[in-house]
């Protein structure tokens, strides 16, 4: 039972009862409520305890009341309620007067109504509060597993928690620096008597009573949870939700102190790789401190990979947007592996790949539209495009990497490619060949193609388009006939046809790479 002595007197039978001294003291806490008419009483009486008499030990000598009084505000009682009608008719002046200078509530209990009827309303008013308490608690348990299972971002995990809890909590490292703080109390009071016994017990912030916890892992103390529960007075089923929220809070503490620790230190290096890029740094003092941060930059060959989200997108849409595709590069499964750092810089989110990493042995590029599917379904109007590099072997072939991803998407959007994931060997032919006058490039154009072009312009668009198609799959019919909605024997039969009158082997590698350029010169002759 925790509940005021006020809050007793508005329980039937109480109520009909009469708060007829110490109204000063209404605020205690009743934690139980115990009959004793034998010698001795105060002697029993523990803490938040209240006691109802009839007065029979007192009855021939109303001052021996008084002793009583004080022995029992001494022992911290909740009160005493008194059976008048019985021995007493009135409670005597001076046990009246002994209790309003204690401040020690003193009840006039009405003679009609029995002790066990006054129990039996107690005992309903703390079973409905339990059970109030046990399926709020059982609520938040059920949602605080179904967060530990899935936790939230690390920017959201503690007000997640907080939100569970519906209590103000504060998380305190090892070394007794704040966390988290969604408490009233600054450092200096929540802190009072650090360092603290490793073990969950309750404690006092100022006058407001806490419970507190520590976080164990592996046998160490990485910190403590402190909370402030509503109820001023220890519930247990509350203790046990408050030990499953520590253990989660410990459990994740090693990767929420890491990710913070690894972001604060790639924003370190982002400025060093910024000004490394722009060619006014050296590749080494950017390895060296990453080595000294303990991150391993370059572990073997590697891909560039830049994340760029279309300038129509405010500043707030791009920052999301880059934060989603950094989370789904640095924890999905298939690739968090093959990502060994990531750095926000002025374009957007430049990665670095490994290429001999678990997992990589695939295509890149299908990978990538593939676990970023959600992101890329998400931009909101705003383009997303992802660009990768050709594979990179040594350390300061780093900008070299950075350039690539630029060129290719400043070229993807000369070519007119839509896709959002787009690889540098996919506009490598149109970087190499980008300084050709355009002259020369439709001299070129005419000579590969003169032959199908002169075709009727229906049936010689119909054919270019499965030419092209055809050369982008790199050589594949089954993938031509696919992206062009037909059956694999008309895609074949019009290879065929085209064939014969360009005059190409498609088997020879030379053929291919002319109908190749000719291709790139004809997407680069378009208008921007």
């Amino acid at each position: 039972m925790n509940i005021t002595v006020e809050q007793v007197l508005s329980i039937y039978p109480l109520s009909e009862g009469k708060l007829v001294a110490g109204q000063s003291g209404a605020s205690r806490l009743v934690k139980s409520v115990k009959v004793m008419d034998t010698p001795h009483i105060a002697d029993w009486i523990k803490e938040g305890e209240m006691v109802f008499t009839t007065a029979y030990l007192m009855k021939d000598v109303p001052e021996d009341a008084i002793p009583l009084l004080r022995k029992l505000n001494q022992r911290r009682s909740a009160g005493l309620g008194i059976k008048i009608g019985r021995f007493w008719d009135e409670v005597p002046e001076p046990i009246l007067e002994e209790a309003n200078r204690l401040d020690f509530p003193l009840i006039k209990l009405p003679y009609e109504c029995s002790f066990s009827d006054n129990l039996n309303g107690l005992f309903h008013v703390e079973m409905q509060y339990h059970t109030q308490i046990l399926h709020t608690v059982l609520d938040k348990q059920k949602r605080l597993m179904q967060f530990a299972l899935r936790p939230d971002r690390i920017n959201h995990f503690f007000q997640k928690l907080l939100s569970i809890l519906g209590y103000p909590i504060a998380v305190v490292g090892s070394r007794g620096q704040l966390v988290f703080n969604a408490t009233s109390f600054g450092a200096s009071q929540l802190l009072h008597g650090w360092p603290w016994e490793k073990e969950a017990q309750w404690a006092f912030v100022d006058e407001s009573r806490c419970f507190r916890a520590p976080l164990m892992e592996h046998e160490e103390c990485t910190g403590y949870m402190v909370i402030f529960p509503e109820n001023p007075v220890p519930v247990k089923v509350e203790e046990e939700l408050f030990l499953q929220t520590a253990e989660i809070i410990s459990y994740h503490m090693g990767v929420i102190f890491n990710e913070y620790r690894n972001h604060a230190a790639q924003n370190d290096l982002g400025v060093l790789l910024s000004r490394y890029l722009r060619g006014s740094g050296t590749i080494e003092a950017l390895t060296e401190e990453a080595a000294r941060r303990g991150i391993p930059l370059f572990q073997g060959a590697y891909r560039g990979l830049l994340a760029l989200v279309s300038p129509e997108a405010g500043c707030g849409e791009k920052e999301r947007l880059l934060r989603n595709i950094r989370e789904e590069l640095q924890y999905h499964p298939e690739l968090k592996e093959m990502a060994v750092i990531h750095f926000y810089i002025q374009e957007g989110l430049f990665s670095i790949f490994l290429v001999d990493a678990p997992g990589s042995d695939g295509k890149l590029t299908d990978l990538l539209h593939t676990c970023l599917r959600g992101v890329l379904q998400e931009d909101s109007g705003a383009p997303l495009r992802i660009c990768i590099s050709n594979k990179k072997n040594r350390p300061g072939q780093l900008r070299d990497a950075y350039k690539e991803c630029v060129e290719t998407s400043r070229l993807a959007d000369r070519l007119g490619i839509r896709e959002a994931v787009v690889q540098f060997g996919s506009v490598e032919l149109a970087y190499l060949f980008q300084d050709v006058p355009k002259e020369h490039m439709q001299t070129y154009v005419n000579e590969v193609l003169e032959m199908l072009l002169k075709k009727d312009p229906e049936y010689s668009q119909e054919m270019l388009r499965t030419l092209e198609t055809f050369i982008e799959n790199d050589g594949q019919v089954n993938e031509t006939a696919k992206q062009l909605l037909i059956h694999r024997n008309t895609a074949a039969y019009r290879l065929e046809k085209i064939g014969e009158l360009l005059e190409v082997d498609y088997k020879k590698i030379n053929d291919l790479l002319r109908l190749k350029l000719a291709f790139t010169f004809r997407q680069m002759l378009k208008p921007m």
